[in-house]
């Protein structure tokens, strides 16, 4: 092969690599759910570029106050509740996945007033946190993603110490990623419930720690499990916290904890959402007031938390945010302020760098 004929080749060659790593580049459609007031109407379809770049697909249905939303594993079925209060109850809905649209599957009571999230397990079992309700109700869906009638309500009992906790306001329900159990994040009683689902009665049951009393006015409000599933991080939106929750001969106790905001802010804010790396090496939560995310470092030996820094939403309220699939983008939904803003995140520092911003009516969940 001459020298001509060589070079050709190694030109080639460079191109065609080029060509696969421009076609790995990965762009991601995902669902944001809204409060229905102003100018929004449901559930909006946007998109993220492999550069960051958020773009607006529309509309992909009507539906009332879809604040918090779900997929099923096989991503065919949307779950989003209607947090309303029609007699005593909001609702759960299901919808089919049809490219850019949603289509109504069935609806059905969530056990209570305003469900302000939704999640199910492997065996299609799906539960609401009602906030307004103070109850956990459990649903099931079958193949088709058709909902059963309710099933079960688990009624919380108790109150805390501040203002909104004068009685019990679920506010969020997780599954253990490895064991059979319900972890219900209650703000009202300021507790931690825990449960198993019998299925042969299809209710819930508490295990015989039942709840776990988290600091005095802390108001848990949601959870992230670490990947090594031993540890988990409580976000406590009114005394703007995380605390590191452990299991010991099973029973959990609360290890230790760590401020959301810097030391000398002193005006209000009140947490939203936590969100951890599936490294296990970052834990961000977002901040309504300080209107920012707080970025933290884990002990990789004791989970505990360093706080490396705070990056500004740039905008108000943000509620629900989250990472993209392949963890290189953080996205923000700011309520206040209609938009979405998108940041690039350094692997290596954890640290979050500006990349996009949208408009988006009244944004408070996001799902990839």
């Amino acid at each position: 092969m001459n020298k001509i004929a060589t070079t050709f080749l190694i030109v080639i060659t460079i191109i065609v690599m080029t060509g696969c790593k421009s076609v790995q580049k990965e762009n991601y459609a995902f669902y944001v759910g809204t409060y229905t007031q102003k100018d929004s109407k449901g559930i909006y379809k946007y998109a993220i570029s492999s550069e960051g770049k958020l773009s607006k697909i529309g509309l992909a249905v009507e539906t009332i106050n879809p604040t918090f939303l779900v997929k099923s594993k096989d991503s065919k079925i949307l779950f989003a509740v209607g947090e309303t209060n029609e007699n005593g109850t909001g609702f759960v809905k299901s919808f089919k996945i049809e490219k850019d649209s949603l289509q109504l599957i069935s609806k059905e009571e969530s056990g209570g007033a305003g469900p302000c999230f939704v999640a199910l397990n492997d065996q299609n079992y799906i539960v609401t946190a009602n906030y307004g309700g103070g109850s956990v109700g459990l649903l099931k869906a079958d193949a088709s993603g058709k909902l059963s009638s309710l099933l079960h309500v688990q009624q919380h009992v108790g109150k805390g110490t501040t203002g909104r906790q004068e009685g019990p306001h679920a506010h969020s329900a997780w599954f253990h990623p490895t064991k059979n159990e319900l972890i219900s994040v209650d703000l009202g009683t300021n507790q931690l419930w825990f449960s198993t689902i019998d299925t042969t009665q299809n209710k819930l049951v508490l295990t015989n720690q039942k709840t776990l009393e988290m600091a005095e006015g802390a108001g848990p409000r949601h959870v992230t499990f670490h990947p090594n599933n031993k540890w988990i991080y409580v976000l406590n939106e009114l005394n703007n916290t995380v605390s590191l929750v452990k299991e010991k001969e099973n029973t959990y106790y609360v290890e230790s904890s760590i401020a959301t905001l810097p030391e000398d802010f002193t005006a209000y804010s009140k947490a939203a959402d936590i969100h951890i790396t599936k490294d296990g090496k970052f834990l961000y939560a977002s901040n309504r007031g300080h209107e920012s995310i707080v970025m933290y470092t884990v002990n990789p030996k004791n989970g505990t938390l360093k706080t490396i820094g705070f990056q500004p939403v740039l905008g108000k309220h943000p509620r629900n945010f989250s990472l993209s699939p392949n963890e290189v983008f953080l996205i923000v939904a700011n309520q206040d302020t209609n938009n979405i803003v998108s940041f690039k995140r350094n692997s290596k520092t954890g640290k979050l760098t500006f990349v996009s911003e949208i408009a988006a009516p009244m944004p408070v969940c996001i799902l990839f």
